[in-house]
């Protein structure tokens, strides 16, 4: 079932976690940024997989927005 094209699954909970987690205001506050695009820099191995999956799923509701315009 993998490397097939498929809708994401939204997830409240893990958006919700994402933006409040505490690892993500340590590094946020401690100014340690990149730029876009240079993840592969701080964790290649996340970068890729994320490459792979942003590449292989599409948002439903992008989809819906874009049939409704």
């Amino acid at each position: 079932m993998k490397n097939e094209i498929r809708p994401r699954k939204p997830s409240l909970n893990k958006r919700i976690a994402a933006r409040t987690s505490l690892k993500r205001q340590i590094t946020h506050r401690a100014g340690f940024k990149m730029p876009r695009g240079w993840g592969w820099l701080r964790n290649p191995r996340k970068a890729a997989y994320n490459k792979v999956y942003n590449r292989t799923t599409f948002d439903l509701f992008k989809l819906i927005r874009k049939l409704f315009k």
